[in-house]
């Protein structure tokens, strides 16, 4: 699945509750999953792990979606880099 598919598939799976909720609330709930991650991280079990990144990642698509921004477009301008830093 691409990026694009993904941000989709939210879309139409939580947009209209999404939108409601708003950017506010819902950039809260990506913090707390941030910090559901930095607690997994910080531990051994990588399924915990690999879940906690999903869980990010869909909360960043939710905050894009409702942003109007295409993660695929904003990450974009990293495809030929080759310093990484800048």
């Amino acid at each position: 699945m691409t990026i694009k598919e993904f941000q989709k598939r939210i879309e139409e799976k939580y947009g209209k509750r999404d939108r409601e909720r708003g950017t506010d609330k819902t950039f809260l709930w990506f913090v707390e999953e941030v910090g559901e991650l930095a607690t997994a991280l910080a531990g051994n079990d990588h399924a915990n792990k690999k879940e906690e990144f999903g869980d990010v990642f869909a909360w960043l698509c939710t905050l894009a979606n409702i942003n109007d921004v295409d993660l695929t477009e904003a990450v974009e301008r990293y495809r030929h880099r080759n310093d990484g830093y800048k």
